[in-house]
């Protein structure tokens, strides 16, 4: 497989949760419907740390991870969120082995 994921982890400033929230939930539903080359973007709160948000990101290929980059809506994104972010970490991961459900999330 030679797909590539990454492991971002948000740290929000204090306050700011329900409008970083509501700004992921706008991106989502457009890397939904307009990235056929992401295959994977979950975001996750992370229970008793109220600040932290880690989103898990799957794409197909790098071509698919430069053009996710370059959608209007990410970089509206990347461009926004730093109003509600204390700091940001990106672990990129090179996919070894992998299965995927046909099963749909929320």
């Amino acid at each position: 497989m030679t797909g590539l994921a990454l492991v971002v982890t948000h740290t929000l400033l204090p306050g700011h949760e329900d409008a970083f929230d509501a700004l992921v939930q706008r991106t989502v539903a457009s890397i939904r419907t307009l990235e056929p080359g992401t295959i994977v973007y979950a975001t996750h709160t992370v229970a008793d740390r109220p600040l932290q948000r880690v989103f898990y990101e799957l794409y197909r290929d790098m071509a698919a991870f430069t053009a996710h980059e370059q959608y209007p809506h990410m970089t509206v994104f990347l461009a926004d969120r730093m109003a509600h972010i204390e700091s940001v970490d990106v672990q990129r991961l090179d996919v070894a082995v992998a299965h995927s459900s046909d099963a749909a999330l929320p």
